[in-house]
């Protein structure tokens, strides 16, 4: 049998339907893996109950070829994901108390940090770049990139800008084949690593694009665009808030938004003159609701 990817899947799978000794020694390992990731067998046998044989052919059952290579699976599994094996939530007077401060100084902090990066002359450089050109290509990849790609467009195109964004690896690629030096790229990428912006973005390079990448320093994004928008991402512990990434990376989405509509100047009004008009006369009369939102 394959050794399977995910050792902890299988380990509560074995939990729930293995033999009366495999569910007992699964039971046992979910509960202290980080024990069993670096106990000898005589010490994991002695623990359960059972004989040393059967920890042999526990692991077996697993898809590994041992104790061994079943505590190499185990070890790796706690690396990447061993804050999600074992955290409580929190009790309900905390969370009345604290989950609106929570995420509200999370994002606060989170934004400052990112503001405090931005080497402003520079992006000043890019939206005047944006403002003059001829297509705007915003590509991402994920939850939070591919989210950050379409907003970009959403803020450009009524600044009166050619601007699309696209979330699926092959058509990035597709559209940065046709890319012309009258193109910009916008990329963004958290980690830096998504392959299909990175591709993209050196595709649309060889075809005289300007590219540009909003993604961490030191990353393969970074090294393959043109320009470096710096955006290092810093979580604070709470695995059970949702990143506070997505608000500071937003920020950025803003902050190039403004900046180009202010290179665009008067061009860009008359544009967002007909959003109002249109939007205003197909729901309630407010004029101080925002643009189209």
């Amino acid at each position: 049998m394959k050794t399977p990817a995910d050792i902890i899947t299988r380990l509560q799978m074995m939990a729930q339907d293995g033999t009366k000794s495999d569910r007992r020694l699964a039971g046992m390992v979910l509960s202290d893996p980080d024990f069993v990731s670096k106990a000898a067998i005589s010490e994991i046998a002695a623990r359960a109950g059972i004989s040393e044989p059967t920890v042999t052919r526990f692991c077996r059952n697993l898809g590994c070829e041992g104790l061994r290579d079943f505590k190499f699976y185990l070890a790796q599994a706690i690396a990447i994901g061993g804050q999600y094996l074992s955290a409580e939530p929190p009790g309900s007077d905390v969370r009345d108390q604290r989950i609106a401060a929570a995420i509200t100084e999370a994002a606060i902090a989170a934004i400052q940090r990112a503001s405090g990066m931005l080497p402003m002359p520079k992006l000043i450089e890019i939206a005047e770049r944006i403002a003059v050109s001829g297509n705007i290509l915003c590509i991402g990849s994920g939850g939070i990139s591919s989210m950050m790609a379409t907003e970009m467009q959403n803020r450009l195109f009524r600044l009166g800008l050619s601007a699309l964004a696209q979330v699926d690896g092959q058509l990035q690629r597709m559209y940065a084949s046709v890319a012309t030096p009258e193109t910009t790229v916008l990329a963004f990428s958290v980690s830096g690593y998504a392959r299909s912006v990175v591709e993209a973005v050196q595709v649309a390079r060889q075809y005289g694009a300007t590219t540009v990448a909003v993604t961490a320093p030191d990353s393969v994004l970074a090294r393959a665009a043109e320009t470096l928008i710096p955006f290092q991402s810093l979580e604070d512990g709470n695995i059970y808030k949702p990143t506070s990434s997505r608000f500071a990376l937003l920020a950025i989405v803003d902050i190039i938004a403004t900046a180009t509509a202010e290179a665009r100047g008067p061009k860009a009004l008359e544009n967002l003159r007909r959003i109002k008009q249109s939007v205003y006369t197909l729901k309630v009369a407010d004029p101080r609701l925002p643009l189209g939102d």
